[in-house]
């Protein structure tokens, strides 16, 4: 092979110069996953991970998923934020404008890769797993690597993309994440986390000691679109920094729920309430993750269309402990009139869109995007009230003006780093 490969492309397109705004929005996204982590201190994957030895951003790793509230892109289908920020302070010792590129970065690596991931891939393959390794590993790399330390100068700009060609092919050569666990309980989607944060920062060291990797690793003829897709997508590098393209999002439940959630939400405050027969039409994947109509246990409720549409009619907006064995008692009956289908029209327009519609009477609602899509952002003060949220359901509530001080102003990726400490000793 003589052309660039895909890796050299995105190594090239990964060395770009980061603006202010882009670091504006980067914070944001930190605030947002040290939330996540807060609120699953309690988990029971809380109690595994202060048992488990190694530093506290690493353990953490496991956290930043545990309640299905982190950021997601839709077009690459993953969850970017537990994977980066994990790998970031993990391996920070520099100042927060180079941890916040670090981070930029990686978000870009693994939407990049993720978004050339088919259908086949996503009906088997984990992608937060499989593109998160090659987040994890730019991530680390620009976080530690000299050739990185001097921000946006370009006198080590041809290091930095060999060494990112050789990072991303590391990360490549492992990366993967089966969604068997979806059918078992366990552990597995947080360990897939952690395992992605791992490898990247070994990946990194690997190279950064000398370690060279194959640079046609996704698209040659035993790299990772041959074993794990049909017709892989061509990789789209746009002149802005997809990190702008990521979705907060808003409620304790998969993401395939949310655009249910937000026309059920809507409907209900035109008709006052949800009475009779409810129909959610939506895209097919959505039924293919979250059609569960007889959730058993949390994680099944979270991924229950059926729950949280339920939830929105005996309660309205959905509470972060709305989906324990309590809350799935409380919506057996409503769940019974809810019909949920797939609708062509949602289809096509997935992943770019999350589109759903909910009707109960003669009255509907139909919404193409959810709220916390770039198209129906949150504001920084609903972030705020989120992580806010979070911060009281793991039992710090008292430190939303900390965190927020170290995430949104701060000038030290070690105020960050001591927040994780302060929660995992």
């Amino acid at each position: 092979m003589t052309q660039d490969s895909l890796t050299r492309r995105l190594a090239r397109h990964l060395v770009r110069p980061i603006a202010a705004q882009d670091r504006a929005r980067t914070r944001l996204h930190l605030l947002d996953w040290l939330g996540c982590v807060a609120g699953a201190l309690p988990s029971d994957t809380g109690s595994i991970v202060r048992a488990m030895p190694g530093g506290s951003a690493m353990r953490a790793a496991w956290l930043g998923n545990k309640l299905e509230m982190d950021d997601v892109h839709r077009a690459a289908i993953l969850h970017p934020g537990p994977v980066v920020w994990a790998s970031a302070l993990a391996s920070s010792t520099a100042g927060m404008d180079r941890l916040l590129d670090a981070a930029i970065r990686g978000y870009e690596a693994m939407i990049a890769v993720g978004s050339t991931f088919d259908a086949h891939h996503y009906a088997h393959w984990h992608n937060t797993a499989t593109a998160g390794m090659f987040g994890a590993a730019v991530t680390a790399l620009a976080c530690t690597d000299p050739a990185f330390a001097d921000g946006d100068g370009d006198g080590d700009a041809a290091l930095r993309e060999e060494r990112l060609v050789h990072v991303l092919g590391l990360a490549g050569s492992v990366a993967g994440g089966l969604w068997q666990m979806r059918h078992e309980p366990g552990d597995a989607k947080q360990w897939h986390v952690a395992h992605a944060v791992a490898s990247g920062l070994h990946a990194a060291s690997a190279v950064q000691a000398g370690a060279r990797a194959p640079q046609f690793i996704l698209e040659g003829p035993q790299g990772l679109h041959a074993a794990t897709t049909a017709a892989a997508r061509s990789m789209d590098l746009p002149d802005h920094w997809r990190i702008h393209d990521v979705s907060f999002k808003p409620w304790a439940a998969c993401r395939h729920a949310h655009p249910a959630i937000d026309a059920a939400l809507e409907l209900k405050a035109r008709l006052g309430s949800l009475d009779g027969p409810i129909t959610v039409e939506t895209y097919a994947d959505a039924l293919t993750f979250c059609d569960r109509p007889a959730p058993t246990s949390e994680i099944e409720a979270k991924f229950s269309i059926q729950h949280s549409v339920a939830l929105v009619a005996l309660s309205g907006t959905p509470r972060l402990g709305d989906f324990d064995a309590a809350a799935i008692a409380a919506t057996a009956g409503v769940r019974t009139r809810i019909i949920v289908r797939d609708e062509a029209e949602f289809t096509k327009r997935y992943p770019a869109h999350f589109g759903a519609r909910v009707r109960c009477g003669d009255a509907e609602v139909t919404l193409e995007d959810t709220l916390g899509d770039p198209e129906r952002p949150m504001s920084e003060a609903q972030i705020l009230a989120k992580a806010g949220a979070l911060l009281a359901l793991g039992g710090h509530g008292a430190e939303l003006d900390r965190m927020a001080a170290a995430a949104l102003q701060g000038n030290s990726p070690a105020a960050v780093a001591g927040i994780l400490k302060d929660w995992l000793p």
